[in-house]
């Protein structure tokens, strides 16, 4: 092996991995200099991804070395499993200074896992203005509107001028740190419309508010879910929505960057729900991570049982003609995966409302023919297989037979399970999985052996 051929297989370096192995290093020997200079280059994302990647007792170390150069936004970019450690073991004054620095919805996001006894103690260190927007956040459930929005806004009256309004943004110290746009309110604090900041500066200081605002302006409910709310943002094109509460008084606003987050959060809780694991994460404790995982792994164990009963049925037949036992798998396994593709596009279709009662019909028939095609093809050339592997057209025929009833059933069950299991008010997404497979392999196995015990008798 020459030169070239020994660099080329050489192990690539990890510049990721030899940046914590540095740190820890430095966190190890104490080196509080080196610490803050490793960490001063890292913009705030990134610190977020090496503090997880660090070790818990580690991620605590190095907040506290970094004491006040630390970007108290990185909290807002941490995995949740990982703010929450932290949240638990960072002592409540860091904590409340870091809820200073934050916006309300990520303050509130950062200590809503605590005790009562400790929120209460880092309430207890706020000014009156923050602690007020703060329990305002608190006031609304978990993944609403309400507990996402940002309670910091510019609200106007419509009488006031162009000129008014500017010299007002220049004078008050406590508005929002960025903002794209102002809302009209009238006395009650109802919301009249908006003005963008791009036309407010345009326009000249004597013309008033209400001749420029924008009076359609959609609005959320404090009380509605974050998921309808991101479907409205995609469908609107909005880049931010005034929040309003049950009296119709303007209580925050959502902006683009929270929804994105929630957009990516719903995204990945879909995902984690088709593979039955909740909303782990790579962060959580192996006992947490067991509780998440073992319900429906039990369950999946109770319904798999279902197939070795369907099998035992048939011993004599498989007695017979071996070969059977050989190419059962392909059938279930086809089967399975054809149930999965089709429960995968209804689950999403069902979390954004794309699929109803009104289109139900159309979609159920269009997958039944998909399933009866793609059984056409596959059987096909498994039959041809199956010939050529064991020189029987009879097996052939079986097994041919078998995976368009099953393809069939599978592409109706894929659908069907999600659909009934929404119209039955359960989360489709964790259950249907488990339903679709077990389906498709008893079917699978009992159309495959009972064609092949009829055909051999």
């Amino acid at each position: 092996m020459d030169e070239s051929e020994t660099v080329a297989a050489a192990p690539k370096a990890d510049p990721i991995a030899d940046f914590v192995d540095k740190l820890s290093a430095a966190l190890d020997a104490g080196d509080t200099e080196q610490v803050k200079v490793l960490a001063s280059g890292l913009r705030t994302p990134d610190l977020a991804d090496v503090i997880e990647l660090l070790a818990d007792d580690e991620r605590v170390q190095l907040i506290e070395t970094l004491g006040n150069d630390l970007d108290y936004e990185v909290f807002s970019q941490l995995d949740e499993a990982v703010r929450d450690q932290l949240s638990e073991a960072l002592p409540n004054t860091l904590l409340a200074k870091a809820v200073t620095e934050l916006d309300t919805d990520d303050a509130a996001y950062l200590i809503e896992s605590l005790e009562e006894s400790d929120r209460q103690e880092i309430f207890d260190q706020l000014s009156f203005d923050d602690r007020s927007a703060l329990e305002r956040n608190f006031e609304y459930e978990e993944e609403t509107a309400g507990r996402l929005m940002q309670s910091d806004f510019v609200a106007v009256a419509p009488f006031w001028s162009v000129g008014r309004v500017i010299d007002y943004m220049r004078e008050t110290d406590d508005l929002p740190d960025t903002f794209s746009e102002i809302f009209v309110v009238d006395p009650a604090f109802r919301v009249l419309g908006s003005v963008e900041l791009s036309r407010l500066l345009r326009t000249k200081r004597q013309v008033l508010v209400e001749e420029i605002m924008n009076p359609d302006r959609h609005v959320v409910l404090a009380t509605e879910d974050q998921e309808e709310v991101a479907r409205q943002f995609a469908r609107y094109d909005l880049m931010s929505a005034p929040v309003i509460d049950e009296n119709e008084r303007l209580v925050g606003v959502v902006t683009i960057d929270d929804v994105v987050d929630v957009i990516q959060e719903e995204a990945e809780d879909d995902m984690h729900a088709l593979g039955g694991v909740g909303d782990e994460s790579i962060a959580d404790s192996v006992l947490s991570t067991v509780r998440s995982r073992i319900p429906w792994l039990m369950v999946n164990l109770g319904t798999a049982m279902l197939s070795p009963l369907v099998i035992q049925n048939f011993d004599a037949t498989i007695e017979q003609m071996v070969a059977l036992a050989v190419m059962m798998p392909v059938v279930s396994a086809m089967g399975g995966n054809a149930g999965t593709q089709t429960m995968t596009v209804t689950v999403r279709a069902l979390a954004t409302n794309k699929l109803g009662r009104v289109n139900a019909p159309r979609v159920i028939t269009r997958e039944a023919l998909v399933g009866v095609v793609n059984g056409l093809v596959l059987s096909s050339i498994m039959a041809l297989v199956a010939f050529l592997w064991f020189g029987s057209g009879l097996l052939g025929g079986v097994i041919a037979a078998a995976m368009i009833v099953n393809l069939l059933v599978a592409a109706l069950a894929g659908i069907l399970i999600p659909l009934t299991l929404s119209w039955l008010k359960f989360d489709p997404a964790p259950s249907s999985g488990v339903f679709v497979t077990t389906l498709t392999d008893v079917v699978g196995f009992f159309a495959f052996l009972g064609l092949a015990s009829l055909w051999l008798s």
